[in-house]
C-alpha cells in the first residue's frame, strides 16, 4: 500500500501538539483532584499529582449536600438504559428505513430528520408540562423516557444498514423461512455492530453529560445525575475547587472505562465506515 504522502517533522510536531492541548486539561483535574486548594493560588501552579486524593474523596462522599453517590447512580441507570434503547430502536429503524418497503416510508423518514432541526431547548417547557401532568417530576423517568430515541440514531442506522446489510442476504434468509424478527437479530444487527458500538458511545457520553434536562425536571436534591451533584458543589459563598475537581475526575472515569473497553471496536466500525464511503 503506497502512501500519499510522508509524514514530515512538521506533521508529527503538530500531532503531538495536539495531543498535548486535548490531554493535558484532563491531566491537570487530575492533579488538582489529588491535592488541597492551596495548590490553586501557587505561582507557578503544579503540575504533579498531590498525595491528597484518597482525602479528597472521603471529603466528596461525606458532603451531605450534595449526594454525589446518589448522582453516579442515577447517571449510571438513565444512562445505561438510555444507551440500549437508542442502540435498540435506532438499529430496528434503520433496517425498515433501510431495507423493508412499506406505506409512507420517505414521509415518516423526513419527519424524524426534521426532529433533529428543532434546538432541544425549544422542546423544554412542553416536555415539562407532560411530565407534570404524568406525574414524573423528580423521578428518574421524566429523565430516561424522553431520550429512549433519537431522530441522529435512526439516521445514521438507516445509512450504514443500506451499506452493511445485503438485501440478497435477506432475501435468502426468508427464502430459509425466517421471519422479519429473526432476520433483524440473527442477520441484521451483527451487520450493523460497529456502528451501534460508536453509537452508543455516543449516546453514553451524551445522556451522562447532560445537564439541562436533568436540572429542569429533578428538583429534589436527594435525587440528583451526577452532573447536578457537581453544580451543587460549586454553589455557595465559597468553592472548594479540590472537591469539584475530585468530583469531575470521578463523573470523567465512566467516560474513560468505556472508551477504554470499545475503544478499538468503535474506532473500528469508524474506520469501516470511512472504507465503505
Amino acid at each position: 500500500m503506497t502512501h500519499l504522502w510522508g509524514a514530515s517533522r512538521l506533521t508529527y510536531g503538530a500531532l503531538i501538539a495536539a495531543a498535548f492541548l486535548s490531554i493535558f486539561p484532563i491531566y491537570w483535574m487530575f492533579v488538582v483532584a489529588s491535592r488541597s486548594n492551596d495548590a490553586m493560588g501557587q505561582v507557578p501552579p503544579p503540575v504533579t499529582p498531590g498525595g491528597n486524593f484518597g482525602a479528597n474523596i472521603s471529603r466528596l462522599l461525606g458532603n451531605t449536600d450534595a449526594y454525589f453517590v446518589a448522582g453516579l447512580v442515577n447517571s449510571a441507570i438513565v444512562a445505561c438504559t438510555v444507551t440500549v434503547s437508542v442502540v435498540f430502536f435506532s438499529t430496528l429503524a434503520g433496517f425498515a428505513f433501510a431495507k423493508l418497503r412499506f406505506r409512507g416510508r420517505n414521509a415518516l423518514l423526513m419527519v424524524i430528520i426534521a426532529t433533529m432541526m428543532v434546538p432541544t431547548q425549544l422542546g423544554v417547557i412542553p416536555l415539562y408540562m407532560l411530565m407534570t401532568r404524568l406525574n414524573w417530576n423528580d423521578r428518574l423517568p421524566a429523565v430516561i423516557v424522553p431520550a429512549l430515541v433519537t431522530g441522529f440514531g435512526v439516521f445514521m442506522m438507516r445509512q450504514y444498514a443500506g451499506q452493511a446489510v445485503s438485501t440478497e442476504l435477506i432475501e435468502a434468509a426468508r427464502v430459509d423461512g425466517c421471519g422479519t424478527g429473526r432476520i433483524y437479530w440473527n442477520v441484521v444487527l451483527p451487520a450493523l455492530r460497529p456502528a451501534a458500538a460508536v453509537l452508543g458511545l455516543l449516546t453514553f457520553m451524551t445522556t451522562w453529560n447532560d445537564f439541562l434536562w436533568p436540572y429542569a425536571v429533578l428538583n429534589d436534591p436527594e435525587n440528583p445525575t451526577v452532573q447536578l451533584a457537581l453544580r451543587t458543589l460549586s454553589d455557595g459563598y465559597y468553592t472548594d475547587m479540590s472537591q469539584v475537581f475530585t468530583g469531575t475526575a470521578i463523573a470523567t472515569l465512566p467516560l474513560l472505562l468505556v472508551f477504554v473497553l470499545f475503544g478499538r471496536q468503535i474506532i473500528g466500525g469508524i474506520m469501516e465506515g470511512a472504507v465503505k464511503a
